[in-house]
């Protein structure tokens, strides 16, 4: 279960005026000295860490949109490559001037494994609070492209995950 208190997250608050990613807990932008809003996680609920970094016969990696304008979206990660970003012929297309137009890429390896790699946003790609170039993603590994969080999880499609 998620023991931070609500107004705080692992990778802590995003400035809603400049996008600069804050300490957990900061009530002001260390950047432009904005107000930050307070988080409330509970909206979209906490993931566990399961473990599972390959998928099963007959699943699929997913990533699912917990926080931003498109909160409960859904996204497969059938092919390859899987580009996200502004541009409109990105896999997860998310429209927001936070998000670059070539922002990251979800690599599946020949193993099964996937992969999230940054591709040279000006914001930065993060998983699980931590900015990446490029790292393995575990399934409840939380990605972050701009102001969207988005979960990774295993399961079939057309079912739950």
């Amino acid at each position: 279960m998620n023991d931070a208190s609500p107004g705080s997250s692992p990778d802590g608050p995003l400035c809603p005026v400049c996008s600069v990613l804050n300490a957990p807990g900061a009530n002001f932008c260390t950047a432009c000295g904005a107000e930050l809003p307070e988080s409330d996680d509970r909206a979209t609920g906490a993931y566990p860490l399961l473990g599972v970094d390959i998928p099963a016969e007959g699943e699929v990696g997913q990533l699912v949109v917990t926080r931003g304008p498109t909160a409960g979206s859904r996204y497969a990660l059938g092919a390859a490559v899987t580009t996200i970003g502004r541009h409109p012929d990105s896999g997860i297309f998310l429209d927001d001037v936070t998000v670059s137009r070539r922002h990251a890429e979800i690599r599946r390896t020949p193993d099964g494994q996937y992969l999230a790699a940054d591709a040279g946003s000006l914001n930065g790609t993060y998983l699980d609070g931590e900015r990446i170039e490029e790292a393995a993603m575990r399934e409840g590994a939380q990605l972050q492209v701009g102001k969207y969080r988005l979960v990774f999880v295993i399961g079939t499609l057309g079912g739950g995950a």
